[in-house]
């Protein structure tokens, strides 16, 4: 299972402005499509990575987080649970510091063997939640936050 999501991780992974979205569909309907045009348009450098494209949306598209010069310090994934640890690993293999797996309710990439990798590797993770709950004036997104917040699942801090 796995541990508690901190807003301060959070916070730190939103504080870096260039990063892999792995996982970013070619159907440019799909919800990472969204996603992804939602953190370019917040100012956010985001590197699409897709192994089955060249260019999505219009940008160069890597097969691998190794492949991007200069690298990136941050991930999110939004891949399958079955394609997440092997996502992780080519993210180590890059030096990725930080990984935040996304997660809209159930499972998502989220897997517990990828969460102890990263934490094995000291590697900084958001084991789910969507980042649009954490933008500010995120539209009806701010109504999952406080659904959350009442019923006890919102990230807190943590206690030091």
């Amino acid at each position: 299972m796995p541990a508690p999501r901190h807003l301060d991780a959070i916070e730190r992974f939103l504080a870096v402005k260039r990063l892999a979205m792995v996982g970013l569909s070619r159907n440019p309907r799909h919800f990472s499509n969204v996603l992804y045009k939602e953190l370019l348009r917040r100012g956010y450098d985001v590197i699409p990575v897709n192994p089955n494209a060249a260019q999505i949306d219009g940008c160069h598209c890597f097969a691998h987080v190794a492949d991007i010069q200069p690298p990136v310090e941050a991930a999110l994934l939004i891949t399958p649970a079955s394609a997440t640890d092997a996502a992780v690993a080519d993210c180590a293999k890059a030096n990725v510091r930080r990984i935040w797996f996304y997660s809209a309710g159930s499972g998502g990439a989220v897997t517990d063997s990828a969460v102890a990798f990263c934490r094995e590797h000291q590697i900084e993770v958001i084991p789910g939640e969507c980042p649009y709950m954490f933008f500010p004036q995120n539209g009806l997104h701010a109504i999952h936050g406080w659904i959350n917040k009442l019923i006890g699942k919102f990230p807190k801090n943590a206690v030091a």
